[in-house]
């Protein structure tokens, strides 16, 4: 994103873990978890570091002595052979020396003698990572209320999706309320009204209350016994989430209930306590009733709270071996009610944090601050200190459908690997609403390197370039699709009025310049062949005028007030096919060339966009064997028929509406002069209201006649995306790469699909759940029957009227101009 790179770079924490990857592939590093130290006397040298390996007892044992002279020892549990510890080391990865067998002679002797030096046994890359989380571990995933971004927060579908779709030690976070009969419920606020229905369930039944100084009104948990809330049904308390849930009638959980939830490895729950002073008010006692869990056997991995008193008052009823007690950070100029101090003043003084709490849970911004634009500043001290206090450090409010910097462009897993992944620290768990997108970040897309390979094969091709994060088509935008690893930059070619082929997304000058605030302003025209409104054309202003005009960043998503990168929206330049040529050459393994409006612009303009393309690609050698691959798109087949029979190009045909399939005919005729189709998302995987539906037959279809299937448009933006895909980008992407298998996918944010396809999970025979294809139709199906959508009109199938057109108008041969006559000169006067 831009602007990133010119954050200061702090020094880098102090390294706990070691990694060891093969220095040939770009395997998944393996960060091993540090062991209490153990006596070596022989050191051997593996790569400038000390280091031995050993077989003892029941563990393989790995000693490395790193720069900083700190001995530490590493353990993993003892296999059969060293080919298979190695295998297990390595996670699969390629050995690039052979290894050493072992001598099973020299099982069980002395650790001076049975010292196994690692450059004997394969030649592996050892190097100290520069961050690394306070436990060593990778860092946690906790799910808020369950995957509360889907399902209504803490009802039983938002936790077993979370189950289902997580890392396998996921921990359920559980906000608890108390009802009147002192049970605990899992419930995201103290009062009731906004996520449940019981405002018409008990309508005369609100109250007020001083709640921290506060005259509130509402509907307040601990007014109730568990048996007056039985009927209550949970609702979606964010708005901009879906309500298609609100007619399933979950029930609200008490906490047992969400215990049985919990199976192995998941370490148990996260109960968050807030209020406790004005519940001790009526009479209740959060504390009273976390004492009667303990007794109960109830696991709890870790209990958070913002009030200092309360953490201090349970800090003897739970083991801080098997319990963490958390303190919450809550907005930094809030008060805290115990310290009367502000939370962040409190977070100056972590050492006070560290005599009653093991971690502390802080806000997003209290790590990664942003300024009044929403552009990250440089990252704080935060971690690294409460690291030096022995305190762990987890990170809240990482929610996929509320952005927080465009430094991110829009795209979440971005933001979370910037506190997991950064190169500087990490933090020791992460607190998501969307608890698949952690999940993939920590286990995926962690550690992976700059010059990280591609796992699968889908290309990647520019819309308008990096159209996401610069104006669309001009050279800063080209110049970042180009760097965030496009395999093919996109050239929609326009034409002046002068007949010069230049860069534009459209035809009508206004959907992407300025120029409706400039001196052509008056220009406007409506042309319905075009489009229906009026617009600014391309032919209607010559180059020179048109390469004056200001870019302005296209914003699809306006109106749900997700603009993008507005400290950049006017930067950058338009250019000419020929600089757009010039600029990517070598640069990419391709480009494309899209053409649209030839026949307005022959018949009504006398201009030849084809003959601009053609010339234009002649003259920098892309005809010649050897150059870049060159593709040219439209949507009109007596362009591509012309492409056809004058070039040897790659030929895609687009399809510019939703199909569900196609006869075979039709695709016969394509097949006759394309080489690969473009299609929308809705012909792949249509939706009804936002939900998907199931997979067409599309491409499948095309595939079978040897036609590559490129897909469009994907964006970050989460409106874009249906509910299936968690407001993840990457989830998107990776069921139309893995579950759809199309060929190639084009977007306006390229980094996004170049990372995706470069994460570590793909590699995998068995791809974890959060790395799975979504199954269209399964949230769909879990709707009632109340709430369930009317069914979508079946798509129309391609047919092979769709696809014939009558060949181009010839651009007609200008007249020649009249001989000049001569005039006498006027006389002189006399």
């Amino acid at each position: 994103m831009p602007g990133s790179s010119d954050r200061p770079k702090p020094a880098a924490a102090k390294r706990k873990m070691l990694r060891l990857s093969s220095p040939s592939k770009s395997a998944m590093p393996l960060l091993i978890q540090i062991s209490p130290s153990f006596n070596w006397n022989k050191p051997h040298k593996c790569f400038g570091l000390a280091c031995q390996m050993w077989p003892k007892n029941t563990t393989w044992m790995l000693r490395f002595q790193p720069p900083q002279n700190d001995d530490v020892a590493f353990v993993l549990p003892k296999l059969p052979s060293i080919s298979e510890f190695i295998a297990e080391l390595d996670h699969g990865s390629e050995m690039v020396a052979s290894l050493v067998e072992e001598n099973a002679s020299n099982r069980g002797k002395s650790e001076s003698r049975d010292e196994i030096p690692v450059s004997e046994l394969l030649d592996l890359e050892i190097r100290w990572p520069e961050r690394a989380s306070q436990s060593g571990s990778p860092p946690v995933v906790i799910a808020r209320g369950g995957f509360s971004g889907i399902f209504p927060d803490s009802s039983i579908d938002a936790y077993n999706l979370a189950l289902a779709t997580s890392v396998p030690n996921v921990i359920l976070w559980c906000d608890v309320q108390l009802t009147k009969d002192e049970v605990g419920i899992c419930f995201p606020d103290l009062k009731l009204d906004n996520a449940t229905d019981i405002s018409f369930l008990y309508p005369l039944s609100a109250k007020n209350y001083s709640l921290n100084g506060i005259q509130t009104k509402g509907w307040f948990s601990f007014d109730y016994n568990l048996t007056e809330l039985a009927d209550v049904s949970l609702f979606q308390g964010v708005y901009t989430r879906t309500s298609s849930y609100d007619g399933n009638h979950f029930r609200i959980l008490t906490v047992e209930d969400v215990v049985k939830l919990v199976k192995p490895p998941s370490p148990g729950l996260w109960l968050n306590v807030q209020n406790e002073a004005f519940i001790q008010q009526q009479n209740l006692s959060t504390k009273r009733f976390l004492s009667y869990l303990s007794t109960q056997g109830v696991s709890v991995s870790y209990i958070s709270s913002p009030d200092v008193g309360f953490l201090s008052s349970i800090k003897s009823v739970f083991n801080p071996r098997t319990t963490g007690l958390v303190f919450r950070f809550l907005r930094e100029n809030e008060i805290e009610p115990t310290t009367n101090q502000t939370y962040g003043s409190l977070s100056k003084n972590l050492a006070y944090i560290r005599t009653f709490a093991s971690g502390i849970l802080v806000p997003k911004g209290y790590i990664w601050p942003v300024d009044s634009n929403l552009y990250l500043q440089s990252y704080t001290s935060i971690v690294s200190d409460a690291h030096k206090e022995g305190l762990q450090v987890f990170v809240s409010d990482l929610v996929n459908d509320v952005p927080f910097s465009y430094n991110f462009s829009y795209d979440p897993l971005a933001e979370c690997l910037a506190f997991i992944d950064n190169g500087k620290f990490s933090v020791d768990g992460v607190l998501s609403d969307f608890s698949t997108t952690p999940s993939a970040a920590i286990n995926c897309f962690s550690g992976l390197e700059g010059n990280a390979i591609k796992q699968v094969d889908t290309l990647i091709i520019s819309k308008y370039g990096a159209s996401g994060d610069y104006p669309a088509c001009t050279d800063l935008s080209y110049k970042k699709a180009i760097l965030d690893g496009a395999d093919v930059v996109d050239c929609p070619v326009q034409m002046s009025k002068d007949g010069i082929p230049f860069c534009l997304s459209s035809i009508d000058l206004v959907e992407s310049t300025t120029v409706a605030e400039s001196k052509f302003a008056n220009l406007g025209t409506t042309i319905p062949e075009i489009k229906s409104g009026s617009g600014i054309y391309a032919f209607s202003l010559k180059w020179n005028d048109i390469k004056t005009l200001t870019p302005s960043i296209l914003s699809p998503y306006s109106r749900f007030r997700l603009n993008r990168n507005p400290k950049f929206r006017n930067q950058g330049k338009l250019i000419t096919l020929s600089d757009f040529l010039s600029l990517t050459k070598g640069q990419t393994s391709g480009l494309l060339i899209s053409i649209e409006n030839a026949a307005y612009l022959e018949e009504k303009q006398g201009l030849n966009v084809i003959n601009a393309v053609l010339n234009s690609l002649q003259k920098v050698g892309s005809d010649k064997p050897g150059s870049q691959k060159v593709m040219i798109q439209s949507s009109h087949s007596s362009v591509l028929k012309i492409f056809n029979e004058k070039s040897k190009y790659e030929r895609l045909y687009k399809v510019d509406k939703s199909i569900g399939d196609a006869l075979d005919s039709a695709v016969e005729d394509i097949k006759s002069f394309s080489d690969s189709v473009v299609i929308g998302k809705a012909s792949v995987i249509p939706q009804s209201q936002a939900f998907l539906v199931n997979y067409t037959n599309t491409v499948a279809k095309l595939q079978s006649f040897n036609l590559s299937v490129y897909v469009e448009t994907f964006s970050n933006e989460f409106v874009s995306q249906a509910w299936d895909y968690y407001s993840d980008a990457f989830v998107e992407i990776n069921s139309f790469v893995i579950g759809a298998k199309v060929n190639g996918i084009i977007t306006d944010f390229p980094k996004t699909a170049d990372r995706y396809r470069k994460n570590l999970c793909l590699k995998e025979a068995k791809k974890p759940p959060y790395m799975s294809p979504v199954e269209p139709g399964k949230l769909l199906q879990q709707i009632s029957k109340a709430y369930f959508p009317p069914p979508a009109p079946p798509l129309p199938v391609l047919t092979d009227t769709n696809v014939t057109e009558p060949p181009l108008p010839s651009v007609p041969t200008p007249p020649s101009p009249a001989p000049a006559l001569r005039v006498a000169a006027p006389a002189p006067n006399t």
